[in-house]
């Protein structure tokens, strides 16, 4: 999507626990004076369930769309934030032709047919399309492909074809200064030229080209299921085909024409590579998603909405035939929230409106802060909405979001920003995404990703199941979680959205971890690195801990195996199972020992010598549930626990021992809600 498509789609009328600090400092490379949201009168409490609400997360919802002509920082970004999935699409794809390695610009640039490189595969040179596929094979990256449905592609790899040449046409409103005879199809009179010939620049096709195109990929890279191409996309943006090219399809897209070309293009697709999946519409925001641009039309198929009776229409050949030819649903997604997309950080009061546009991928209470509001629209809640359609509509088809910026990631507000969409994109679901336009490998939007995606530098993850994770006051303090797979770990993305350091209780259910927990942070601190800090000291039931202002960090906590007292009487030996003795001479470093006592008792009867308790682990226990540890029964000069350092011990009362309560026998013990009471 580029700019002056934006401008137009904006016109009323057209129809793992990441914690995140969202305040812009003055100092910022962008900030005109820095933003700051209030902090909250009460901290927000967190809550994390490590049962409830699980669903995948797919990796694809961390893609990013390959723009641009710095093929090497894009490889460096690749490499830097793990990248699960490529697009290589846009306007000017919606004409390339692989086998001359050439685009068309379309009104994006003077309607200009050029070479997309300097390769020629007529010379025996890999097209861009393979250069693109063999770098992301080498990176272990999927790649997107856009396959034309227009009609026409490219015909030469020539540079500078004309779309409205001026020798043809006549006088025109603006030239390209690097190719004088290239008009941008206006004339004086600011009237469009209507009587071009599209074989000019193109040359017209049918589905026989994207048959060609797959079996060349498939022939070179395999098929979808053996390491070739996994995605195919329907064409780009069909609803600006009027506009955008305009040169060889003058006429506005409706319901039926979209529905026809897919039934021609997909299946052909799909015949090529059955293993491969499609995506599609891909049409280009908010107002298009309802109905056409073409006036009736949505009166004219029953009131549906044109994303509705897509869907309707892709399951209807689904049933006909017995293909697929829609695996993806896709549509893009541009904020229509002034100053937000594709655009910097801006001021104080655009990086606060930027934060808050990310709840219209969700929130079904946020009343559009833009036209869309203004106009009486509902609230978006994008992802949801998207999910009801294709729930009602072809259930089973994924939901994809092939292009969308929320801007700013030239700056620790759009960086902020963007490590709060990717955890709503886990949290709700989405099946894909791919950020249109991204950052540079070293900007402070790229680091939003290598949290997810490669925080320590190893390519170490966010996990891919999420859990419950809720946050008291959201807009201030974001929590997003999910359990990783390989590992069982429980990683926590946290984002402070204020201007001051919030301290917040974090409540954690149905997991039990080791009593560390380590800690990754990105923040207006340091924008050029994720820095490791010391590791947080947890329990059971969760932790407390500071997030900085401006800073996204990152939580790992690893999964424990605790040991549990269930037997109220010791002879501490140890030779018995569930007793107090017995846990202290298995437990190694990093273990809880938790208990869980017959009903009715809170105190653990000792007769004999405990066992030390091990270097760096926990003995815990509730502060409002306490468990007394009672050693009247042992001998003379008898300690209670001893501590061999390192140790945290919470909630218990230890008394009645004939020696030391409690002893400490090495450095770095913490006591929490304990009491020695001889």
């Amino acid at each position: 999507m580029k700019q002056s498509l934006l401008t137009k789609w904006l016109q009323p009328g057209l129809l793992v626990l990441l914690i995140l600090s969202a305040i812009i400092p003055a100092n910022s490379a962008s900030s005109e004076a820095g933003y700051s949201q209030p902090k909250p009168l009460v901290a927000p409490s967190l809550s994390v369930d490590a049962l409830a609400d699980q669903h995948p997360i797919s990796p694809y919802i961390y893609g990013i769309n390959f723009y641009g002509t710095n093929f090497a920082d894009f490889t460096s970004l690749m490499q830097a934030i793990n990248l699960p999935v490529n697009r290589w699409g846009g306007n000017a794809a919606t004409r390339y032709n692989y086998l001359t390695n050439s685009f068309n610009s379309g009104s994006d640039y003077f309607f200009e047919g050029n070479p997309n490189t300097n390769n020629d595969p007529a010379n025996g040179d890999p097209s861009e399309s393979d250069d693109i596929i063999t770098r992301d094979k080498a990176n272990g990256t999927k790649t997107i492909i856009q396959m034309p449905m227009i009609g026409y592609v490219s015909k030469t790899h020539d540079a500078h074809i004309c779309g409205f040449d001026k020798t043809v046409y006549g006088p025109q409103q603006a030239y390209d200064p690097y190719a004088l005879n290239c008009g941008n199809g206006v004339r004086l009179d600011n009237s469009l030229i209507t009587n071009n010939d599209p074989l000019d620049t193109s040359i017209a096709i049918n589905q026989n080209f994207d048959t060609g195109w797959v079996n060349y990929l498939k022939n070179k890279y395999g098929t979808a299921a053996n390491g070739g191409v996994q995605f195919y996309e329907l064409d780009n943006e069909p609803s600006d085909w009027y506009e955008t090219h305009r040169d060889v399809h003058p006429s506005t897209l409706n319901y039926d024409e979209l529905r026809d070309r897919t039934y021609l293009y997909a299946p052909a697709i799909k015949a090529a590579d059955p293993s491969a999946k499609t995506i599609g519409p891909s049409n280009f925001g908010y107002g298009v998603y309802a109905d056409s641009l073409v006036l009736g039309d949505k009166a004219a198929h029953g009131n549906t909405g044109f994303s509705e009776w897509y869907l309707q229409q892709m399951k209807l050949y689904n049933e006909q035939h017995g293909v697929r030819i829609l695996d993806y649903f896709d549509q893009h997604y541009y904020p229509a929230q002034p100053g937000v997309t594709l655009s910097p950080a801006g001021n104080a009061a655009t990086q606060a409106l930027r934060l808050r546009s990310t709840r219209s991928l969700w929130d079904s209470t946020y009343v559009d802060e833009s036209w869309i509001g203004q106009s009486g629209f509902p609230p978006v809640q994008l992802i949801p909405t998207f999910r009801t359609w294709v729930n009602n509509n072809y259930s089973g088809t994924k939901i994809s979001i092939s292009e969308y910026n929320f801007g700013g990631l030239e700056d620790i507000n759009g960086a902020l920003t963007q490590a709060d969409v990717l955890g709503i994109f886990g949290r709700e679901q989405l099946d894909m995404a791919t950020l249109w336009s991204g950052p540079t490998s070293t900007q402070p939007g790229a680091y939003a990703f290598r949290m997810y995606r490669n925080y320590d530098g190893a390519h170490s993850t966010f996990g891919d199941s999420w859990v419950r994770s809720t946050s008291s006051d959201q807009s201030s303090l974001a929590v997003y979680g999910a359990q990783r797979s390989s590992d069982s770990a429980l990683t926590l993305m946290i984002i402070n959205k204020t201007g001051n350091a919030i301290t917040s209780n974090l409540s954690l259910n149905n997991y039990y971890p080791t009593n560390t927990a380590k800690v990754y942070r990105y923040s207006a601190a340091n924008l050029n690195a994720i820095v490791q800090q010391p590791n947080l000291a947890v329990t059971p039931v969760g932790f407390s801990t500071t997030y900085p202002a401006n800073s996204i960090t990152l939580v790992i906590l690893t999964e424990g195996n605790p040991l549990t007292v269930k037997l109220a009487t010791d002879d501490g030996t140890g030779n018995t199972a569930d007793t107090l003795s017995y846990a202290l001479s298995q437990a190694v470093a990093g273990q809880f020992i938790t208990f869980d006592l017959p009903p009715g008792q809170s105190s653990v009867s000792v007769s004999g010598v405990l066992p030390n308790v091990p270097t760096g682990v926990t003995i815990y226990a509730p502060c409002n549930a306490a468990i007394t540890i009672d050693g009247s029964g042992t001998p003379p000069n008898t300690p209670g626990l001893v501590l061999s350092g390192n140790n945290q011990v919470q909630g218990v009362i230890v008394t009645h021992f004939t020696g030391a309560q409690i002893k400490n026998s090495g450095f770095g013990n913490k006591l929490t809600c304990v009491k020695a009471i001889k």
